[in-house]
């Protein structure tokens, strides 16, 4: 109700004001502690046991500063970031977008965070509490060695996190989606094993959703040879699908939101072929209901990931979700949601 309320005077504001309004009275929040067990939707990915299947994306919280606050609204898992070595401004204002009527957003944000010791710090004080916490990671836009930088962010972070996501799908700093070309994954993924250490910390990799068959196939052959623990599909799209109403649709940025489902979907299942089942997916990009939700763990998805659903359905989402996917494995007949991943 409270958010109902909210809603018309936070969309009167520009995107990124209202955002950092958001943060500020979560940090003030009450809530904390883990997501209330459900056990028929507990999952096991990568020997980590999630609570529930529903992780808040990265992009909410870049900086690690309201974890446990996320933790309270029903999510099993918290995904903070991007950070990057160095703190970085990012681009221009403005650079963040509601579509309104298109319930989706537009971003060109540019890894803007508080740098690698800054978020260090902040995941340092909070290690002990309860809570699965992931760490993106990414590389400084004027980096001259951007293999290094995410090096280094697995060194920094690798203790620190439950998992490690890297991060080469954003389309908001020139040049990083190449390093999904083929030649250069191999020795990307390589360089952050070896900086991963005795810590051992899972590795999951991010991934655009405008790739061609070629690079899906390739992607899959490299990840399953390092034994990556998961990838996530998909990041945001630099295409317009048809149909957009909003005028602000011609902002350059990635979208995500409704309109990238389908194209979330496909992705997710041309990865689910590719890999043949031998290493979990997370579905991301336009879920917004228990719906969406049950589709992708369906079509594939071990674990789903939201954030601008959030927007537009507020902080409520998370435990309708939840709540909606325990009532599906109930109509199903299944004592686990596990059994519901890629019978479709």
């Amino acid at each position: 109700m409270l958010y109902r309320l909210a809603r018309p005077l936070l969309f009167r504001l520009p995107a990124e004001t209202a955002h950092t309004l958001t943060l500020r009275a979560l940090a003030l929040s009450p809530l904390g502690g883990r997501a209330a067990p459900e056990p028929a939707l507990a999952q096991r990915v990568a020997g980590i046991v999630f609570p529930n299947p529903v992780g808040l994306a990265p992009g909410f919280d870049k900086n690690a500063q309201v974890p446990d606050a996320l933790f309270g609204l029903g999510f099993g898992s918290v995904e903070i970031g991007t950070v990057t070595p160095r703190p970085q401004a990012g681009n221009a204002r403005p650079r963040l977008f509601r579509l309104i009527e298109d319930e989706a957003v537009i971003n060109r944000m540019g890894f803007n965070n508080d740098g690698a010791e800054v978020v260090g710090r902040r995941l340092t004080q909070r290690l002990g509490r309860p809570g699965i916490l992931g760490v993106n990671i990414g590389a400084n836009k004027d980096s001259p060695d951007r293999v290094a930088d995410y090096a280094e962010m697995t060194r920094i972070t690798a203790p620190l996190a439950t998992y490690l996501t890297v991060n080469i799908s954003s389309p908001n700093t020139p040049g990083l989606r190449a390093l999904q070309d083929e030649s250069a994954l191999g020795d990307l993924l390589d360089a952050v094993i070896a900086a991963r250490g005795p810590h051992k910390t899972p590795i999951f990799l991010k991934l655009a959703p405008d790739l061609q068959t070629s690079d899906i196939d390739a992607i899959c052959r490299i990840a399953l040879d390092k034994r990556l623990d998961a990838l996530i599909v998909t990041n945001t799209t630099i295409t317009r699908p048809a149909g957009l109403r909003s005028p602000l649709a011609a902002e350059t940025g990635g979208l995500s939101g409704k309109p990238l489902a389908p194209m979330a979907l496909d992705m997710l299942r041309a990865f689910r072929s590719a890999t043949g089942g031998a290493i979990p997916l997370i579905g991301v990009g336009g879920i917004a209901s228990a719906e969406d939700a049950w589709q992708r763990i369906c079509a594939g998805a071990s674990l789903i990931q939201l954030y601008s659903a959030m927007v537009f359905h507020g902080p409520k989402l998370a435990q309708n979700i939840v709540t909606g996917l325990a009532r599906r494995v109930r109509a199903a007949g299944m004592t686990s949601i596990a059994e519901a991943v890629g019978t479709q």
